[in-house]
């Protein structure tokens, strides 16, 4: 087996054998040009491309030294980690996150264990998800909604509320203004309008793999609700939305969701994957519980990833970056309260 560099005519190659935007060849592009330092590798058997994953370089303010991210790669093997410690001594890591996009029913945890991989100090991509069937007919999508979740659509659709794919300047900027309104509300991190705008432009009507469509739902033409959703393979993803405070009795968002998954339908597509969600019995007090709750109205399977696991390079460094992790958490939190 050899190991080398992905070039960008490999694109197509790359794509075929990664299982998620994240590690989509399109979404390095992005990473790129907001001054992240993307790194791809393949695995080749006959000059055939048989592995690969895309890895992100994160300086640590101030010092030297970085940490390494792989969100939603493949199962790591061997070789994988080997090649992944050869990076890291060369971009002086001090540990490599690796957060598989692997469910916890297809895989032993002590596979992870015996790689050399330990549990996450501080995971970043949610470990749960909501995934909907989109083979299912419309009937009996709706059907396993909650009755609450339906009467919500009827109440959109009985107030006009119009729903549209619109890739326009000006149905980003609400998407912009909506965000950071959301945001503000809510009282929970978002990526700078920069970072929105990057993602949007390199990947909105490409003809690449990755995909990203942007939806408004208006009320007498008052955007109320703005979602990007990304098609990648044969699956639909919802990774950012926003809403207004204004005309929540219109239930734009119910609206939204259920044009979103008749827009992943006709795009043939098999299943959406909602980006997120709080596990079993979840805790009403948790801040992400109401978002939880709307998704699951749609009837859709609870899924749970294996977790995120940490490789670590330098044990010294490791733990004092733990430990001041734990410090600015503290310190956010007081500032939050």
């Amino acid at each position: 087996m050899i190991v080398a560099d992905i070039l960008p005519d490999q694109a197509k190659a790359f794509n075929a054998v990664v299982t998620h935007p994240l590690q989509s060849f399109e979404w390095g592009e992005f990473r790129k040009k907001t001054g992240i330092k993307v790194i791809r590798k393949g695995f080749f058997e006959n000059k055939k491309l048989i592995s690969a994953f895309q890895l992100t370089i994160h300086p640590i303010p101030h010092t030297s030294v970085t940490i390494g991210y792989l969100p939603k790669g493949t199962m790591p093997t061997k070789e994988m980690l080997e090649e992944l410690k050869k990076i890291a001594k060369i971009e002086k890591c001090i540990f490599i996150q690796l957060e598989p996009n692997i469910k916890i029913e297809d895989v032993s945890k002590k596979e992870f264990i015996n790689l050399g991989l330990i549990d996450s100090a501080h995971p970043l991509f949610t470990k749960y998800t909501f995934q909907l069937d989109l083979t299912r007919s419309e009937e009996e999508l709706l059907k396993q909604m909650h009755s609450k979740t339906r009467y919500n659509i009827k109440v959109a659709q009985k107030h006009n509320v119009e729903v549209k794919e619109e890739n326009s300047k000006e149905a980003f900027d609400s998407y912009l203004t909506l965000t950071m309104e959301t945001t503000n509300r809510q009282g929970f991190y978002a990526h700078t309008p920069k970072y929105h705008t990057i993602m949007w432009e390199t990947l909105r009507n490409t003809k690449s793999q990755l995909q990203a469509h942007l939806f408004v739902a208006r009320f007498n033409n008052i955007p109320l609700t703005t979602w990007i959703l990304f098609t990648f393979k044969d699956m639909l993803y919802y990774p950012y939305g926003a809403s207004s405070s204004m005309h929540r009795e219109v239930m734009a968002s119910n609206l939204m969701m259920w044009e979103a998954i008749k827009f992943g339908k006709k795009q043939k597509l098999k299943l959406f994957d909602m980006w997120g969600s709080l596990g079993e019995n979840p805790n009403p007090k948790d801040p992400w519980f109401g978002f939880h709750r709307f998704k699951s109205g749609y009837g859709p399977t609870l899924i749970e990833f294996v977790g995120s696991f940490d490789l670590v390079i330098n044990p010294v460094l490791y733990t004092l970056y733990k430990i001041a992790d734990t410090f600015r958490y503290l310190l956010l939190a007081t500032r939050r309260n």
